[in-house]
């Protein structure tokens, strides 16, 4: 008697007692025949004294298991390889850096920071100030709402259509109905339809700064609404009845927002003081007048292009990919994926730096970083040190395929150098929103001139920066393994890879890791 636990369909069936003879003929088992005698009773007591006398045997495993005893054992190993890395200089950087520092703090909403962190740097040079930072409260408000809006009408047409209850797609699309995070294009939709704001006209709230009790209160109102739907469809309602009902759950989600984040603003007033000590005032002015007015002639936001690195075998270079249901909007725009060699990725982003403009991208944040100290790098954490064992032999399409990487932060490339004379990249600097505690603590400034003179002395380079606070660095192999998208103009690629998005995109599922929200 044993229990084996076997996913079907989405969900997970525990079998105990009563099992079949034929394991093979019955669908929960994952286990076939040939294998049932090996396995009965887990693992043996003798096999497991074994292990203990193994470890027990080596000093340095002990070593480990006492430094692991008191603090976390990955950071111990690799706080000198995070000091060695942690020289903030780089030979090619956009000329405004963004401040302040920003803090997404206990929220999901990385992807708004990264974009309006990107957006702010234009602007910041044609106000000449030196701070800015733009509502992300804002943008948060208005994807809850439409997000919302996305996930009643498609609950709907899929009942419509037959979609099991308890089939994989809407036991999917249920599972976090009222996430933070988002992608690209679900930015292009709400800034196009709803345009921006500076952050003093909607300032930040307890709740969107730490979002779970929200988010909470929403996604169980969104799966009550989602049954009721479900039943209205299913006695045959009228299109004018589900309408209705439709409007009248989402004026409950809209009051739930309110309470929490506050009324966004029809119109506003800003005022500002420039570098020079003068003052000026812009309005009374509506947010999309804001975009258009002032921000759409430095930032066009629909002249932004997703660039991917989906490396498994079955999806290919050079073509044009979507993931089903992966929108904010009824109507809005569809979140489109080129996928190309990353090569292409960096080439792109480097091109856009080179031209000034920062670099929104998204990654898997948690793969050998110390946030704390600003590092990305696979060198960074020597698990074989730690635990006698090798890090992850899986490539990044392997990572993918069997559910160990994928897409799940979004933060900003600012700055990279190159090495080999030129032929290769070394490193990238990024701007994250985690705060001033996190990243890079900045360095003196008198060491800071000495090396931006020496190296500017002995390469002639042009435009070699040491930077402030809050500041991660990323190692160009990192980038490789774990960068999955980057954000750049049309501008920066070439007719030939601009051509792909004139192809037809290939769906994805909507549970492809491709479908990650940032």
């Amino acid at each position: 008697m044993y229990v084996c636990w076997a996913p079907i369909g989405g969900r997970y069936f525990a079998g105990n007692q009563g099992y079949p003879d034929d394991i093979e003929q019955t669908s929960v088992h994952t286990c076939t025949s040939r294998y049932r005698g090996l396995w009965v009773g887990g693992v043996s007591e003798e096999k497991l004294l074994a292990m203990q006398a193994r470890l027990q045997a080596r000093p340095e495993l002990r070593l480990a298991q006492a430094v692991a005893i008191t603090q976390d054992p990955l950071e111990a190993v690799a706080a000198g390889r995070a000091a060695r890395c942690g020289t903030h200089v780089f030979t090619h950087c956009v000329s405004t850096e963004g401040k302040p520092v920003c803090n997404q703090k206990k929220s999901g909403r990385c992807w708004i920071f990264a974009c309006l962190n990107t957006m702010r740097l234009p602007l910041m040079k044609k106000f000449n100030v030196e701070e800015l930072e733009l509502s992300q409260t804002y943008i948060f408000f208005w994807d809850k709402v439409e997000r919302a809006n996305f996930l009643l009408r498609t609950f709907a047409e899929l009942a419509e259509k037959g979609e099991e209850v308890g089939g994989r797609l809407i036991q999917f699309l249920l599972t976090n109905p009222a996430e933070d995070g988002g992608q690209w294009q679900m930015l292009v939709n709400i800034v196009e339809k709803y345009g921006v704001v500076p952050k003093k006209a909607f300032p930040e709230t307890h709740a969107s700064e730490a979002s779970r009790r929200m988010n909470e209160t929403l996604s169980h109102k969104m799966r009550e609404c989602c049954a009721r739907l479900h039943r209205l469809v299913s006695k045959g309602c009228s299109k004018e009845e589900l309408e209705k009902t439709i409007d009248s759950m989402l004026e409950e989600v809209y009051q739930v927002l309110s309470i929490c984040l506050g009324c966004p603003p029809d119109t506003f007033v800003w005022e500002y003081r420039d570098k020079d000590k003068v003052s000026h005032r812009i309005g009374p002015i509506s947010p999309r007048d804001f975009y258009t007015e002032h921000v759409q002639p430095v930032y066009n936001i629909t002249d932004k292009v997703c660039l991917v690195n989906d490396p498994r075998p079955y999806n290919s270079y050079g073509e044009l990919y979507t993931v089903a249901y992966l929108s904010n909007m009824v109507g809005g725009r569809l979140t489109l994926y080129n996928n190309q060699d990353i090569k292409i990725l960096r080439q792109a982003a480097a091109d856009s730096i080179q031209a000034g403009e920062a670099v929104w991208f998204g990654c898997d944040s948690g793969k050998q970083c110390n946030g704390k100290a600003g590092v990305s790098d696979l060198q960074l954490f020597d698990y074989e040190m730690v635990f006698g064992v090798k890090g992850t032999a899986l490539n990044k399409a392997d990572r993918m395929i069997y559910g160990d990487s994928m897409m799940d932060h979004a933060m900003v490339i600012t700055a990279y150098s190159e090495k080999d004379e030129g032929t290769s990249f070394e490193k990238w600097r990024v701007e994250n929103s985690w705060g001033d505690e996190r990243g890079h603590k900045g360095e003196s400034t008198t060491v800071s001139v000495c090396i931006i003179f020496l190296i500017s002395f002995l390469k002639y380079v042009h435009n070699v920066v040491c930077f402030s606070t809050g500041y991660l660095q990323m190692s160009d192999d990192w980038f490789g393994e774990y960068v999955f998208e980057v954000v750049v103009d049309k501008r920066f690629l070439s007719e030939n890879i601009l051509s792909v998005f004139d192809k037809k995109p290939h769906v994805l599922p909507a549970w492809d890791p491709m479908g990650a929200l940032a």
